[in-house]
């Protein structure tokens, strides 16, 4: 079985951080209650330490036929007190390690789902979901209890060690072989625990990805009848993940077994010498009764070690795939910018200074004739449309991308300006890098070369919740997210009036869906908007994007799952919008395009000309041969 292991950011800074302190600083917002709960757990065991000495003090007054009520009523107290002290303790870590876990697992959802795109295009799924459920709770057993495990086990250990040499030392001699031979043993079984631990999540995790890749495309795996296969592949996933369980459950069975075993031998080697100095009269009964009550008792914090050292292992494991997680590369946030500019203030209010209307420098345009060079148009300026202040201008200087630096590069010097209002078109050959533009502009990717501006400013200097708070994107996919109608089309707006909605609605000609689902706009779409069809979910992303009201809408193959009535009436929408925002669409079908202001005609990776429909069949052949295609299919259809 392949693993998915998550690598990215700077994962060496796990492995570089001692274990110890890793897991320390997990706990670090809930030191107290582990602290008080600790003590109390601590009370709780010494007092029950002390309840041998006690019985012995009980069974001597009895031999003694001195009187003993006062002396039952002592340990009935301390059994009582005991007991509240450890209730007490176990809530107090409980609380802190419920908390630990709501703490990390809120820190791991905000910084999943602002992980970059380029992120999480390479990691599974269900490795992260597996990371955010079952590792954060491994980790809670180890930063709380088992840490006061660690500690109240030490220290009783050494008290109960303390107490048998005080009753006799001889027996002493004899308990502590046994228990430094459980410690070794102890110690080479946890080693592996950790192991086994870190695996069997890996493998987990590995399972939820396949189920989630399967969800994914449910319908797919049902129509391609592949259904016996993927249960195939899920079923060695899980089989993997039992086989690596069971590794687990024989070292733990393994460690817990032996710790047990050595116990008993110990007992019976200590019932047997003690048996024969009482026999000798170098102890008493009561003393041998004593010293087998702490015997017994000993199983106790030995029992805590083996297991907190068992849970450190395991928490480590955790610890360090937790950490892979939180040192992955995220986006900035609002206050950091990635050129080093301070942030704008504001997504309005662009005025150019002195009322002036900037000239967009841009290349390939054919706006008032252009000159031909080699058969295409060349580079020109000016544009013949009225600047409107409310809408943004977008500009390409030289942009150069690649998805890493070993990747053929999708963007190979790309410049051409987009005026305020209108329409854009991006047309061009599958893989020319036409959708990968609308990505660099949304910031899903940076830059690898050159600038994006909008409103004359570089995207990366813009806050990033203001730049996209001011775009209204519509992609390729068009998925729709399990909730209601209204949840997925105010997403991001929070509360918005019945009014739009129904509004944008119509706009996006979704009258009819919601006059046929029960609970209208408040009906469940289903997972990933299974109830949907295809064009339902490309209009609803076109609805959620005009909700926005925003200033510059990105259309990805808006359209191409519509048919031709309701393409016919959201190309009529779209126009409508282009007068109070900047529309860049990208598209192939010439019914789109054809009446753009402008048409941006990319190939390769670069831009090839730029112009209106009637510029580009004159004067460039590949946009001749593109329209000739696309009419032909018109045609046909």
């Amino acid at each position: 079985m392949a693993t998915m292991t998550i690598e990215g950011g700077q994962p060496a800074t796990a492995a570089e951080t001692p274990q110890w302190r890793l897991l320390l600083r997990y706990s670090g917002g809930v030191r107290i209650r582990v602290v008080i709960g600790g003590f109390l757990t601590f009370v709780g065991t010494m007092i029950g330490l002390v309840q041998p000495l006690l019985a012995q003090l009980v069974i001597n007054a009895i031999t003694s036929r001195q009187p003993v009520l006062h002396l039952l009523g002592i340990l009935a107290a301390a059994v009582l007190v005991g007991a509240v002290c450890l209730a007490l303790g176990y809530y107090l870590l409980e609380y802190a390690g419920e908390t630990v876990v709501f703490t990390l697992r809120t820190k791991l959802i905000h910084k999943i789902l602002r992980l970059r795109i380029g992120v999480t295009d390479t990691i599974q799924p269900g490795d992260l979901m597996s990371r955010l459920v079952a590792d954060t709770t491994l980790l809670r057993q180890v930063t709380t209890q088992g840490l006061v495990s660690a500690v109240t086990g030490v220290i009783s250990m050494i008290g109960t060690l303390v107490l048998m040499g005080v009753l006799d030392w001889a027996l002493l001699g004899v308990t502590l072989t046994s228990v430094t031979l459980m410690t070794a043993t102890i110690r080479w079984s946890a080693a592996r625990i950790g192991r086994a631990t870190g695996e069997a999540q890996a493998a987990v995790g590995y399972m939820a990805s396949l189920l989630d890749r399967s969800l994914s495309a449910f319908r797919t795996v049902k129509a391609a009848g592949a259904e016996s296969v993927e249960i195939e592949r899920l079923s060695e996933s899980a089989r993997t993940a039992w086989s690596l369980g069971l590794r687990l459950a024989r070292w733990q069975a393994i460690s817990g077994s032996t710790a047990v075993l050595t116990l008993q031998v110990s007992f019976l080697v200590v019932l047997g010498v003690g048996g024969a100095r009482v026999a000798s009269g170098a102890i008493t009964v009561s003393t041998l009764i004593a010293f087998m009550l702490f015997v017994l008792y000993l199983n106790q914090p030995i029992n805590a070690l083996s297991t907190a050292y068992g849970q450190y292992q395991a928490g480590t494991a955790a610890a360090e795939r937790l950490e892979r997680v939180l040192t992955l590369d995220s986006e900035p946030t609002d206050q950091q910018s990635a050129t080093g500019q301070p942030p704008l203030s504001s997504a309005a209010g662009h005025r150019p200074p002195n009322g002036q209307v900037p000239t967009p420098t841009g290349p390939l345009t054919i706006l008032g004739g252009p000159t031909i060079t080699n058969g295409y148009p060349a580079v020109g300026t000016g544009w013949n449309w009225n600047w409107k202040w409310d809408c943004a201008t977008v500009d390409f200087q030289d942009v150069v991308f690649s998805y890493s630096p070993m990747a053929t590069p999708v963007h190979r010097g790309v410049t051409f300006s987009v005026p305020p209002g209108g329409m854009t078109a991006i047309v061009g050959p599958s893989g020319a890098g036409k959708s990968t533009l609308f990505a660099l502009m949304e910031r899903f990717f940076d830059v690898t070369g050159g600038r994006i501006l909008v409103d004359g400013r570089d995207v990366r200097d813009w806050p990033l919740g203001q730049l996209r708070s001011s775009i209204g994107y519509v992609e390729q996919d068009t998925p729709a997210l399990a909730g209601t109608l209204r949840e997925n089309l105010s997403l991001g707006l929070g509360k918005v009036p019945d009014d739009q909605l129904y509004q944008v609605l119509s706009l996006a000609r979704l009258d009819e869906l919601v006059a046929r689902l029960p609970g209208g706009i408040d009906e469940e779409v289903g997972y990933r908007g299974g109830s949907m069809s295809g064009g339902e979910r490309q209009r609803l992303s076109i609805a959620r994007a005009l909700l926005r009201a925003p200033r510059l809408l990105l259309l990805d193959e808006a359209t191409s799952q519509l048919d031709a009535a309701n393409e016919r009436a959201l190309r009529d929408t779209i126009s409508a919008a282009a007068t109070s925002a900047t529309v860049m669409v990208v598209a192939h079908r010439l019914s789109t395009v054809i009446s753009a202001c402008q048409i941006v005609v990319m190939e390769a990776g670069r831009v090839r000309a730029c112009g209106t429909h009637e510029q580009l069949l004159r004067y460039d052949p590949l946009y001749r041969d593109l329209a000739a295609t696309q009419l032909l299919a018109t045609r046909a259809s």
